[in-house]
């Protein structure tokens, strides 16, 4: 099943994606939220009710009125929460080796995460950036989980139970804010609080279960063979796969929930697969060649993330009409 959120005449909606088109669930079970947020804190009967409407369209078995006039929003529109792991051992590899570190042995001990900024969540279509932000902006090419469930001290074997969905995520970084403020061991803030990009819909586990695989070994939790391709301007930069996570999500489930609740709507991101930014991609270049050009993504540049079984989430950068810098107010 894929849940989406959608507007039509400023208001949301929930509805379901079904063969290119979009249908409100609230008008085929009235017992079902109109909105993501109150579909999710319903638990597992209000998700029940949606599979049986899922599948009696698909089936022919009810007929439903196809929305025509709207705007797709992220799939959830008000997370609880945005948290963003540090999952791909490549990626975290990669990115020490081109600033001549060491690989860090605690990322094998223990998966790690950080708040970003909840309410700059968005959906597809237009990312508005300021000045700053285009100093080095990046895209980071990741899978998120959205939670359907309140839990606490839950163990990485049960931590699956408790996710409602898989969606894409594009973690958009402003290098140039990021690596200065990160020089005094806190963040990372402004170079990640203006945009995160999820969706375009959020698909249930059931629909995975033919990509399913097993986790690596010592580790605990579904682990699916998604392809994750990400294209800039028509171009392919990046390819991976969510299989070579070397945390699994239940396992970064199961750290988040430690001594505190994590909540139905919390939005949890994997982290960059390897080869997920220009950052990583841009390090490896002129490691190899000095003459490499590094780079980045500038206004108009259309960014598409694939992934296997969860659709394409396109974004378009958009420069804000404003001088204001931030690295200009630096004393």
């Amino acid at each position: 099943m894929k849940l989406v959120s959608y507007q039509n005449d400023g208001t949301e909606h929930l509805g379901l994606y079904i063969n290119n088109h979009i249908y409100n669930l609230h008008t085929c079970d009235r017992l079902i939220p109109d909105q993501m947020n109150a579909f999710l804190w319903g638990s597992d009967e209000l998700m029940e009710r949606a599979i049986k409407v899922n599948e009696a369209i698909k089936s022919g078995q009810l007929t439903a009125k196809e929305e025509v006039f709207y705007e797709l929003l992220a799939p959830v529109p008000h997370p609880a929460s945005c948290r963003d792991a540090y999952a791909f051992r490549q990626h975290v590899a990669t990115s020490r080796r081109n600033r001549g570190l060491e690989m860090i042995p605690e990322f094998d001990q223990y998966p790690v995460f950080y708040f970003t900024n909840h309410n700059a969540v968005q959906g597809p279509g237009e990312v508005h950036c300021m000045p700053d932000h285009f100093q080095k902006l990046d895209f980071e090419l990741e899978v998120a989980v959205v939670l359907s469930k309140k839990a606490r001290n839950i163990k990485a074997a049960e931590a699956d139970s408790l996710i409602a969905g898989y969606m894409i995520m594009n973690d958009m970084s402003a290098r140039t804010l990021q690596m200065e403020e990160m020089l005094l061991n806190l963040g990372p803030a402004k170079g990640k609080d203006f945009s995160t990009v999820i969706g375009p819909w959020l698909v249930t586990p059931d629909e995975l279960e033919p990509y399913k695989t097993e986790a690596k070994p010592g580790h605990t939790g579904n682990c699916y063979n998604l392809q994750m391709r990400c294209k800039v301007n028509g171009i392919e930069v990046s390819a991976g796969n969510l299989a070579d996570m070397g945390w699994t999500f239940a396992e970064i489930i199961e750290r988040c929930a430690y001594g505190c609740d994590v909540l139905p709507g919390d939005v949890i991101g994997s982290g960059t697969v390897g080869t997920g930014c220009f950052l990583e991609l841009n390090g490896t270049g002129l490691l190899n060649d000095k003459e490499y050009q590094p780079q980045w993504l500038q206004p108009g540049d259309l960014v598409e993330m694939e992934v296997t079984g969860l659709g394409t989430l396109s974004s378009v950068m958009v420069k804000a009409n404003s001088d204001l810098s931030l690295l200009n107010l630096k004393k």
